[in-house]
């Protein structure tokens, strides 16, 4: 007897809900990476005195 030979248990998305997964997870992802440049642009404009501020 092998596991193999018999179907998987669990949750069987549907084409609609794999499409609606992955448009999801692209715009997380898009989301993050605007972040990211938001974040670099800022420490950009505002130079090194970010490093130099008082205690």
């Amino acid at each position: 007897m092998d596991d193999r030979d018999q179907p998987e248990e669990g949750i069987v998305l549907t084409e609609q809900q794999k499409r609606r997964r992955r448009e999801r997870s692209l715009a997380i992802a898009w989301t993050l990476g605007i972040l990211v440049l938001l974040f670099f642009a800022v420490t950009l404009v505002k130079g090194p005195a970010v490093l130099h501020r008082p205690l």
